[in-house]
């Protein structure tokens, strides 16, 4: 029985429409879970990529970073030269309601080397190549698993409400129409019956007065 639910007419239409909107409201959130979780699939995947570039260019980085030592002794005062990381920048685009990060390298505050060539080694270049496409590669994946972090909890809530609508307020409003309609159809029945009996009553009492 559904607590509450008075059987009348003005109830059973609201319980109905109750109804109606608690099945759509979890169809459009089953359809935003199933995006969502295609869009983080699609950007672990992506991560695991990121990831496996970032390895091997940290091992070329360094292997060439140990030639440039090797040449030219200990490049402290070069490394001091290269300029402190201000070309990051940070949007934002939405998908399904969830904010998403882009993290962007702004080519115009990245000098393509920012020491002199004379007194350095091929190695060297090599190096600082390297460690530029790691840093590049890097906001890359801040920015992908930043975006799955996001997803996942926006995942993990949609499913919480899914599952309430599911399990809980659809059971509840389909009892309530269901125990109204039960109401209203033995209502109709008494009533049916009670006129059957009047109109009963007043032929055999129309029969007698003849």
């Amino acid at each position: 029985m559904a607590v509450g639910a008075v059987p009348t007419k003005g109830n059973l239409i609201a319980y109905k429409k109750s109804l109606t909107l608690a099945r759509t409201g979890y169809e459009l959130l089953d359809k935003k879970r199933n995006i969502l979780v295609r869009e983080m699939m699609t950007l672990i995947d992506r991560a695991s990529e990121i990831q496996d570039k970032i390895d091997i260019t940290y091992s070329k980085a360094y292997l060439a970073l140990q030639k440039a030592n090797i040449a030219m002794g200990f490049i402290d005062d070069i490394a001091k030269s290269v300029p402190e990381e201000n070309s990051l920048r940070l949007s934002y685009r939405s998908v399904m309601g969830v904010e998403i990060p882009i993290v962007t390298i702004d080519k115009d505050q990245q000098p393509e080397i920012c020491y002199g060539l004379q007194m350095t080694s091929p190695a060297l270049d090599e190096a600082y190549a390297c460690f530029r496409e790691v840093k590049t590669l890097t906001a890359d994946l801040a920015e992908v698993e930043n975006s799955v972090y996001r997803l996942a909890d926006s995942i993990k809530k949609t499913q919480k409400r899914a599952n309430a609508l599911k399990n809980i307020m659809i059971p509840r409003f389909e009892q309530g129409v269901k125990f109204i309609s039960e109401a209203l159809d033995e209502k109709d029945r008494e009533e049916f019956s009670r006129l059957k009996v009047i109109k009963a009553q007043k032929e055999k009492k129309s029969k007698k007065e003849e």
